[in-house]
């Protein structure tokens, strides 16, 4: 189809992409043509077929082509919204700040590389769920699409959720678990639950940027804790508590966003003796937790056997957008109250998403598509810290895995003023000083998703600009100490 240089420093993967890219722009390879099949396009080009999968996955994350399950990549149609359509795409918040980052994941619009997004391109998650897998779950359900879900959830779902979570460690059963709408609501309920406006709540700084928009919404006063590579900074907690007297505290113990990463034994095991003697509850975040390469991961809900801990998941990040499904696990008195506030606000999830769920658990499908999303992570992962660092971009402590890389601009560059400029060519990065709790406080990091931020145009980009900057500050420097 076309030649690869063996000799050249430039990877196989990125020559793959970069051929395939001058195909369609030359028109050799229209909008609408059927792409090889990865295996023929690997034996046709004596590759490995994960070459061919990464330019594959790069390109339909940029937008160029399209995946359609068992029929194959096609190449997709250039298409420029129209200026009507365009209006109708409301901005809920400004550049910058959470709001706006979630929208730009969810919008999907044309043109934009979504880099530093939270969630999985389209073409990794479109054969999860097969049409003929909701067909067996409407098949196994009471009265189709007629049935209703209890508020709890599903018990046969529940049971499925109760055993993945014990095979993790986590000593519950599925009369302690209660289904959701995703991680989003599960927040949602535990703030309505548990606090009160005026009460003290502690975040991970940096942290989850969007639950911080909802703490104030509710009138309640949060206070950072710094986030540290074997996990929350023991010293400032424990200060916090005889200051504050917290109510509860919002935790990740594995693969932590926006950085990725993970808790020691030792931390937890802390941070669960503050918590019984200053009488504050903990909200443990593992929506992450599922992406983790290995097994041997420890969370606190296994380690407290879920006293004063509340923990919540989901499988939408990592299974199906679509679903919008997942699960909070309680000791019954603290369970008790969050399905009162679920049946108040929601009264319940929808039967089919339950069903569905219950169908991949069961036959594991969720099993094996997982296992192959953790392989393709690890392969992402090395290729975009290779790339971006080789573009100027650090990672001092890259993590143990998972969706995110929190990397370091050169100290002579303004993150503002790059986010700013990359949204101009087309590529939404999300700045460090996001994900502060304190969203004033000025951070030298960007977080970039490690299946999108691979694209060769980012580096290329991102190469350029932190050159450009470094030797714009060199001048100026220079300038300053003829001057003095």
């Amino acid at each position: 189809m076309f030649p690869l240089d063996r000799q050249s420093p430039t990877p196989l993967t990125d020559q793959v992409e970069a051929r395939l890219c001058e195909l369609m722009a030359s028109g050799r390879l229209p909008a609408g043509a059927r792409l090889p099949s990865i295996r023929q396009l690997a034996s046709t080009l004596a590759v490995s077929p994960q070459t061919i999968v990464t330019a594959y996955d790069r390109l339909a994350a940029r937008g160029h082509i399209d995946s359609r399950g068992t029929a194959g990549f096609f190449v997709r149609a250039a298409a420029a919204p129209s200026d009507e359509a365009a209006a109708q795409l409301l901005e809920a918040g400004e550049e910058q700040e959470p709001v706006w980052l979630a929208q730009q994941a969810n919008d999907q619009r044309a043109g934009r590389l979504l880099a530093s997004s939270g969630a999985l391109p389209a073409a990794w998650l479109q054969d999860a769920i097969p049409a003929a897998a909701v067909q067996r779950a409407l098949a196994n359900s009471a009265a189709g699409l007629a049935s209703r879900c209890p508020p709890q959830g599903l018990p046969e779902l529940r049971e499925r959720i109760a055993l993945l979570m014990r095979a993790q460690g986590m000593p519950v059963d599925a009369g302690r678990i209660l289904t959701t709408y995703g991680a989003t609501q599960a927040i949602d309920l535990i703030c309505r639950a548990f606090l009160q406006p005026g009460d003290t709540v502690l975040v991970e700084d940096p942290g989850y940027f969007l639950m911080f928009g909802r703490l104030r919404q509710q009138g309640l006063r949060v206070v950072p804790i710094t986030r540290r590579v074997d996990g929350i900074d023991l010293a400032e907690l424990e200060a916090a508590c005889h200051e504050h007297r917290p109510r509860l505290l919002f935790v990740q113990s594995v693969l932590h966003n926006p950085t990725g990463w993970g808790s020691s034994p030792g931390n937890l095991h802390r941070l669960l003796t503050l918590a019984q003697q200053h009488g504050f509850l903990i909200a443990e975040d593992d929506v992450h937790g599922h992406f983790h390469p290995g097994q041997a991961t420890t969370r606190l809900a296994a380690l407290a056997g879920f006293e004063r801990v509340i923990y919540f998941s989901s499988f939408a990040k990592a299974l199906s957008p679509a679903l919008r499904l997942g699960y909070v696990a309680a000791d019954h008195a603290l369970l008790r109250p969050l399905l009162r506030e679920k049946i108040l606000t929601v009264l319940t999830t929808p039967a089919l998403n339950e069903y569905v769920m219950a169908e991949a658990l069961a036959t594991g499908r969720w099993r094996k598509h997982l296992e192959r999303l953790q392989r393709k992570l690890v392969t992402a992962r090395n290729v975009c810290i290779r790339q971006l660092g080789e573009a100027g971009i650090a990672f001092d402590a890259p993590g143990e895995g998972g969706l995110f890389l929190w990397g370091r601009l050169p100290s002579a560059t303004d993150a503002d003023l790059l986010v700013q400029d990359a949204l101009r060519h087309g590529y939404v990065l999300a700045r460090g000083a996001s994900f502060s709790a304190d969203g004033s406080r000025p951070s030298p990091h960007i977080r970039f998703n490690v299946v999108l931020a691979q694209h060769l145009g980012l580096a290329a980009y991102l190469r350029e600009r932190l050159f450009a900057q470094g030797e714009a500050r060199a001048v100026l420097e220079g300038a300053l100490k003829i001057s003095g």
